[in-house]
Parts: C-alpha cells; structure tokens; sequence
C-alpha cells in the first residue's frame, strides 16, 4: 500500500478556504461561529504536523468535515429561524 502525499500548501489553504466560505451559508449566528471558530482552531492544531502520513490523514479528516459542513448547511438552511439573533441586531 502506497503511502498518501503529503497535501500542499495550496491544497490546506483551499481546503480552509472552503470551509469559512461554508461556514457563512449557516443563517444561525451561533452555528456560523461556531464552525468558523471549529475550522481556525483545527487548522491552527495541525499546523506544525511534519509526519506526513499524519498531514494526508489530517488533510482527509478536513476534506470529510467540509462534506458533513456542506450538508448542514442545506439542512440549516431549510429550517432558517425567522427572527435574528441578538448578537446579529445592530444597535441603535
């Protein structure tokens, strides 16, 4: 069994990327944030990885998180809460 390539620069910063972009389709406040903050500190855990069977595994994990993210987002999106949350109302 051939050993997995470590993921490029190019790749992880696409990979985050594309997580904070899915991350702002969640309508809830709480849930945006939450997964945006999730993403951050994921990627700030993993940053210092050398091995690189342990960067392919951490680069994999990632890609299988946007999946599950990406289909929350419809999910969430179907059942939007009509009114905003606090921490979204601007002050006035």
């Amino acid at each position: 069994m051939a050993a997995a390539a470590a993921p490029t620069r190019a790749e992880v910063m696409s990979l985050f990327r594309s997580l904070l972009r899915t991350a702002r389709q969640f309508s809830d406040y709480n849930i945006r944030e939450y997964t945006r903050r999730r993403a951050a500190d994921a990627f700030r855990e993993n940053r210092a990885l050398g091995d690189v069977p342990a960067a392919a595994a951490a680069f994999a994990y990632g890609k299988k998180q946007l999946e599950v993210a990406k289909r929350q987002a419809v999910v969430y999106s179907m059942y939007a809460p009509k009114a905003k949350s606090i921490m979204e109302m601007k002050l006035q």
